[in-house]
């Protein structure tokens, strides 16, 4: 039995240009659930973790909304309700898929929290965008009053909170999640938008306004749960080299080490790609077998190595 990380990317629970309703989001994770319970259907232990990007910049633009009536939530506890959120919509729909194939297994959400370093670096510059756009004005004020930084994002006309994105040092949960997977009858979802992060002080777990990259976390996630595959479920056919250029091409298959090598060129940016093969590439060294990168309808042929993008280890 092959236990499967499957990374459900945020263009898999919102598309682009729709609203953020909650039938809208459930229409799509319906879809997604259905491919997912047929890996369960076949065998597989599966452990799946999430984006939050659309969600979670809607409760922190809510925060902002009623401040006067509702105190806000700071960003680490934002983070933990939109884990609750989109496992709440991921428990619905893949146990009414799981159903459909006739399967009894039990859908688990764990609220999970990722430890991270209060030396790393990210701390000391700020880089990870969220929440909403204001206006220079506005921003101005929100850098003065809440001491938020601030920058400004030209080519939407307007300016952005950001806040550190630390890399994550180990899951606290490590080992409930997998006590869980190795039951063989529950259907795992963990480290959601990168898990709430915490740091150690005095002996205290204490969360902080941060957020963990969300696929640096699914690796951590893939190594708690002792899984040999990881799966990113993402709105591209494949990995591309020179993408958005006259000269792009699709990789079928590459190494860890030329997926580094690839990293190091530049060919995968921070924002897009990078986050994915890197985190890959960790899993790949600490003893993965096997990552793909692949749409979610295409997962099975993914895994038959006839569609999408593998990195092997060697």
């Amino acid at each position: 039995m092959t236990t499967i990380l499957v990374a459900v990317g945020g263009n898999a629970i919102l598309g682009r240009g729709q609203k953020a309703t909650l039938e809208d989001q459930m229409g799509n994770l319906r879809a997604t659930s259905a491919q997912i319970a047929r890996l369960v259907r076949d065998g597989h232990e599966v452990v799946l973790t999430h984006g939050n990007g659309p969600q979670v910049g809607s409760i922190l633009l809510q925060n902002e909304l009623a401040a006067r009536e509702v105190p806000p939530m700071p960003l680490d506890a934002c983070v933990a309700e939109s884990q609750g959120l989109i496992g709440y919509m991921m428990q619905q729909t893949l146990t009414e898929a799981l159903r459909s194939e006739g399967c009894r297994n039990t859908v688990t959400c764990v609220l999970t929290r990722v430890l991270v370093d209060e030396a790393d670096e990210a701390f000391k510059a700020p880089s990870k965008p969220i929440g909403p756009y204001y206006r220079e004005e506005e921003a101005r004020t929100l850098r003065d009053e809440k001491g938020w930084v601030m920058v400004e994002d030209r080519a939407r006309g307007g300016w952005r909170r950001v806040v550190p994105s630390p890399r994550p040092v180990s899951i606290v949960e490590a080992s409930a999640i997998h006590r869980l997977v190795s039951g063989g009858d529950e259907v795992v979802i963990a480290a959601g938008g990168g898990g709430v992060p915490v740091v150690e002080r005095g002996g205290r777990l204490e969360g902080v306004e941060a957020v963990v990259d969300k696929d640096l976390s699914a690796a951590c996630l893939a190594r708690s749960a002792r899984a040999s595959l990881m799966v990113f479920l993402t709105d591209v056919e494949q990995v591309y080299l020179d993408y958005g250029t006259a000269r792009q091409r699709p990789i079928s298959s590459m190494t860890a080490d030329e997926a580094e090598k690839y990293l190091r060129e530049g060919q995968f940016p921070p924002g897009t790609m990078g986050p994915k093969i890197e985190a890959a590439v960790r899993f790949l060294r600490s003893g993965g077998k096997r990552a793909l990168i692949a749409q979610p309808q295409c997962i099975h042929k993914a895994l038959a190595s006839k569609a999408g993008t593998q990195i092997l280890p060697r």
